[in-house]
């Protein structure tokens, strides 16, 4: 119990940062969500956001074997990838990115046999760009 708590907390606390990430965005701080992404994705998930963006997803896909994040994190480590995806604008780094997101989806579903309607709406969203 102590610790689905403890989870449960550090989920609340990513959505608020995914919610100031995409409150500086709509403000036009660009480089101040940016940096905030990258800072969060270092320190709650352990994953450099240059990964993220390479062509070879190697890496990215040895990193997410290794991981050992929960659903709930995968879960969150989704949304904070979907927030970064700008096709419109960022074609190329959107479409690495989405690669990535893929992988996770995938992990989702094979490792924890989670599947959220949400996740399956945007991965049809992002296989018109990949």
């Amino acid at each position: 119990m102590y610790r689905k708590d403890l989870i449960t907390a550090e989920i609340e606390k990513l959505a608020q940062v995914l919610a100031k990430i995409m409150g500086l965005k709509i403000e036009l701080k660009l480089e101040e969500a940016d940096a905030l992404f990258k800072e969060t994705l270092a320190k709650s998930f352990g994953l450099d956001s240059k990964l993220l963006t390479e062509p070879n997803t190697s890496e990215f896909e040895k990193w997410l074997s290794q991981s050992e994040l929960n659903a709930e994190h995968l879960n969150s480590l989704s949304d904070f990838i979907f927030s970064q995806l700008d096709f419109e604008n960022n074609i190329i780094p959107s479409q690495l990115m989405a690669q990535k997101l893929n992988f996770v989806y995938k992990k989702l579903v094979d490792d924890f046999q989670t599947v959220h309607l949400i996740n399956m709406g945007r991965q049809k969203y992002i296989e018109q760009y990949i």
